[in-house]
Formats: structure tokens, sequence, C-alpha cells
């Protein structure tokens, strides 16, 4: 697995996201086991960067990733998310950011992760009810403390980057980067590689959608998260099937499978640019392992550059608000 830098974290090329072990998709939380095996596979394989998050559960994500990774903690970089739950008994999905709820947020992950420091830790979503330098400046005392060796945003405009930059040095971005979701990203790049910092790229298959897994919504769960997203919604999502289509064709032409595809053609975005695929299953680790080797033409890139912009928004009109892209 090749290794590049986030803002001057050393990371694996291709990531894991851990949130679906635990929530919001089909299955999730019905094989403990096995996604421990997942993360450890991923380890095997030299991917290395794994992204949780307080919110997934909430808290047992952190939980679990902590038992997987135990005894094997300095072969693992380890990013977590805080802000989207208030430790003063607001609880889950509600925005805090300030800097008391930082410092309750990131002793519990360090607690439930079992570690002494979290590698990344970004703030999940930004919170209009405190000034993002405020935030940053909890962010620079946890880091000067040893507990955080790099802070990161997710889901951040260009000039929350600009501000909370200059008060603390940002590493990296997270946002919905994909074959289906540019326009959050496209804007953004450009101002993060003037500063020097790093995009991580969540959901880089399109919530699954892009690896033709996904023929029906019929074969989702009634509480799956995906079925209140436009893009999943009737009509949209069938739509959005020509897309998988024209995937699956390029795969077939470089010998590699849709999700390969939809990595590499990232990876092909720059150096800075990280997917963090998600998954609970060590054959899909492997698959997603095995893009980094996948080097799509110029023909091939100019395929999928020329795909038709999918139907639908990629959130529901609440949880959009709540992004800054």
């Amino acid at each position: 697995m090749q290794r590049v830098s986030l803002g001057g974290l050393d990371v694996s090329r291709i990531g894991l996201g851990a949130m679906t072990m635990s929530d919001y998709y089909t299955g999730a939380g019905s094989d403990e086991q096995e996604a421990v095996r997942t993360v450890r596979q991923a380890l095997d394989l030299g991917v290395d960067f794994i992204d949780t998050a307080e919110i997934y559960g909430p808290f047992v994500n952190e939980e679990l990733v902590g038992r997987a990774v135990a005894g094997r903690r300095d072969e693992v970089v380890i990013a977590t998310k805080f802000g989207l739950v208030a430790h003063d008994g607001a609880g889950p999905n509600v925005l805090d950011s300030s800097p008391a709820n930082v410092r309750k947020a990131v002793e519990g992950s360090l607690r439930r992760l079992g570690t002494d420091r979290i590698d990344l830790c970004y703030q999940h979503r930004v919170d209009p009810g405190t000034p993002i330098e405020e935030t940053m400046g909890a962010l620079a005392e946890l880091v000067r403390e040893g507990k955080v060796r790099y802070a990161g945003l997710s889901e951040a405009g260009e000039d929350t980057v600009r501000r909370a930059h200059a008060v603390h040095p940002v590493a990296a971005v997270q946002t919905e980067y994909s074959l289906w979701s540019r326009r959050p990203a496209e804007p953004l790049l450009p101002v993060l590689r003037e500063l020097g910092i790093g995009l991580v790229a969540y959901s880089p298959l399109g919530r699954g959608f892009l690896t033709g897994a996904i023929r029906s919504t019929a074969e989702l769960a009634a509480d799956d998260f995906r079925l209140s997203t436009p893009r999943f919604a009737d009509g949209n999502f069938e739509r959005n099937l020509a897309i998988v289509d024209e995937v699956e064709a390029v795969a077939a032409d470089a010998g590699a499978t849709p999700a390969q595809v939809a990595l590499a053609w990232l990876l092909a975005q720059g150096d800075d640019v990280v997917p963090i695929p998600g998954t609970k299953r060590v054959a899909r680790v492997k698959e997603n392992a095995a893009a980094d080797a996948v080097v799509l033409s110029a023909d091939q890139l100019a395929r999928l550059d020329a795909l038709t912009p999918p139907s639908g928004e990629r959130y529901a009109e609440e949880d959009l608000a709540r992004t800054g892209l």
C-alpha cells in the first residue's frame, strides 16, 4: 500500500471508514466479530488509516475500533470526530463545538478507543453557535497536551478552513467526494492545496451505490439511512443506475471491479486525496485495498469524468444545511 501525507500526517493511500460497522446502513452491528476481523485485515494489508466518530452508534463504533486495534496501536492512524454530540445533557445530533464540549468529547473518545492519543481529530460539522477560532483554540490546547496529534475539519467551507488554519494548522478536511459527489470537493481543493491541507473523501463509493451491488431500494432495510437521501428516492434511484452501468463498463475494460474503478478515479485526482471506503466485511476491504494498484488510462478517466451528474441531492434538506459545502 502506497503512503501519502495529509498536512504532515503519514497515512495509507486508502483508508477504512468504520461507520457502517455500527450504524446507519443495513446490517450494521449484526456481526461484530466480522467487523473486528475487517479492521485487523485492513492493518495486515497496510490500510492503517481508520476513521470513526463519537456519533456513530453513538459511541459504540469507537469502542469497536478500540477493541479491533488493541495490541496494535502503533500500527494504526486513528481518526475520530466530535461536534455532533452535546455533552451538557442535550445528547446526540446536537451541534456543539464549544471548547468545553470539545474537551469532554476528546476525553470520551480516548477512553472508548483505549488510547492515549488521537492521531487526527476532526470537527464533524461546523457549529454556527461557536466561532471556529474558539474550537480550533481548544484543539490546539489538546495538541499541546499530546492528546491529539493533528486537527481536522469535516464538511467545512473555504472561509471556515482559512479561519481555522490561521489559528492552528489543519491537516485534513473531510467531505463527501466520489464519482457522483464532486461538487463539495471541487471548489475546496484549490484552497486546500494552497494551504497544504489534505482532503479525506468519505463515501467514495457513493454509499455503496457505485459498486453496482444495489440494484433496487427494496434490498435496503426500512431504517437504512440511505433511504432518507434524495438520490435513493423513487425515480432518482432508477435514473442514477445509468451512472453505475457506465462505471461497470469502465471496470470491465480496466479488468477491475466497479468499486476499484471508483476508488482509482479518486486516487487519480491527486496524492492529497485519500478515500476512506466503508465496509464491515473482510472480502470488501481486500477488494478496496487492491484499488491502490489500479491505474486507469486517459480514455477511461475521460469516460468517468463525463458521467452524467446524479439525480437528487446527496443529503436531505435538513442534513445538507449542516454542511458548509
